[in-house]
């Protein structure tokens, strides 16, 4: 058996590696503030000094906007819409994970779901994951379960489901399965 060497700790970055730091990050994948702030403090000093750095840099890409959370949220709720079919309770949810202002968080779900078809959308998301109809108690437990996870509302799911003739008594289900999103 070989003994591997002991890992190097990383020098600490100053503010020119820094931010030369935090645009190799935005340039691999879009990021929140809250996420490019939690990078960046694994690369500087802890203490004041550190977040003196970090705040730095975040105006410095705030300024040049490269950083941006209000159109992140915008991308993120397009894409997520468009290509995953998701719906808009599951957008909000991720988008607060990921350390995007509430205001915001609302205003680009809001512009991006307020006129979509909600029962299309889950319809479109049911084939995108190549679901069909259920054929008995345990496959209508798991459609349910995978709908709202997708982020759609026991109404539209009840709807679908329906109009699959699922029985009422799958149906009653539904109830404890749903969570208000705006309570996480």
């Amino acid at each position: 058996m070989t003994v591997g060497r002991a890992r190097q700790p990383r020098a600490f970055l100053d503010e020119p590696g820094l931010y030369d730091y935090a645009l190799k990050a935005l340039g691999r994948r879009m990021r929140t503030e809250a996420e490019l702030r939690r990078l960046m403090r694994q690369r500087v000093e802890p203490g004041d000094g550190g977040e003196a750095m970090v705040a730095g840099v975040i105006a410095q890409l705030k300024e040049r906007r490269y950083l941006d959370d209000q159109s992140f949220a915008e991308t993120y709720a397009r894409l997520r819409q468009e290509n995953e079919k998701l719906g808009a309770r599951r957008v909000r949810r991720d988008l607060r994970q990921k350390g995007i202002r509430a205001e915001l968080v609302e205003e680009a779900v809001d512009a991006r779901y307020g006129a979509a078809n909600e029962e299309a959308l889950a319809r479109a998301y049911l084939e995108r994951k190549r679901i069909r109809k259920p054929e008995n108690e345990k496959e209508t437990a798991r459609v349910m379960r995978r709908l709202v996870a997708a982020g759609f509302s026991t109404g539209v799911i009840t709807r679908i489901l329906r109009q699959w003739d699922v029985p009422d008594e799958a149906l009653m289900a539904l109830d404890g399965l749903e969570t208000d999103p705006r309570e996480e």
